[in-house]
């Protein structure tokens, strides 16, 4: 069921996020204002080396006042490409440089609310070129066994969304390579 689209109007813009009043009719008839979050785009890197780990950062979000293991991550510049960005992220948020990434799922978090896209990319191997660039983004960065995921999204180490579906998806790719 399609709802319609009468218009919109941007209430509150930043270059981060944009928040819209949209005039929405749901196909039962009933029509009202929807808020709808609009933002840029985004990269996720999941980075593993030969070891089966996958380089992680420990760091603490303001917003939720938590602290969590996420995958390097962040937005995709205009004058780039999501693979470059996806590169970029890695070596200024960890000092690890990546040569080649690949694509590895694509996902819309909360596409009820939001149009964010997150593009999430495999790395296999890294090289350490020196401290990260970015010194806001986490307070430790480590190699973390593939092994010990599961038990840290159990335990709500990692919650991010963006470094879940990459984790999930990683994790769902090397079960179905042992089956295989």
């Amino acid at each position: 069921m399609r709802w319609t689209v009468h218009g919109e109007r941007q209430i509150y813009s930043n270059p981060w996020v944009n928040l819209w009043l949209v005039d929405v009719e749901q196909p039962d008839g009933h029509r009202w204002e929807h808020h709808v979050v609009r933002m840029r785009h985004l990269v996720v890197a999941v980075v593993v080396d030969e070891h089966k780990r996958v380089l992680m950062m420990w760091r603490h979000r303001f917003v939720t006042d938590t602290w969590g293991w996420e995958l390097p991550m962040g937005l995709i510049e205009p004058d780039e490409t999501p693979e470059q960005a996806a590169a970029r992220e890695v070596e200024e948020e960890t000092g690890w440089r990546v040569e080649a990434v690949k694509p590895l799922v694509y996902a819309q978090p909360a596409n009820g609310i939001t149009d964010s896209e997150h593009h999430v990319f495999r790395a296999d191997g890294a090289t350490y070129v020196g401290p990260p660039t970015e010194l806001n983004e986490s307070d430790r960065i480590e190699w973390i066994p593939l092994t010990e995921i599961r038990g840290m999204i159990d335990r709500r180490e990692i919650v991010s969304s963006g470094s879940l579906v990459g984790l999930l998806y990683l994790l769902l790719d090397e079960a179905t390579k042992a089956v295989g």
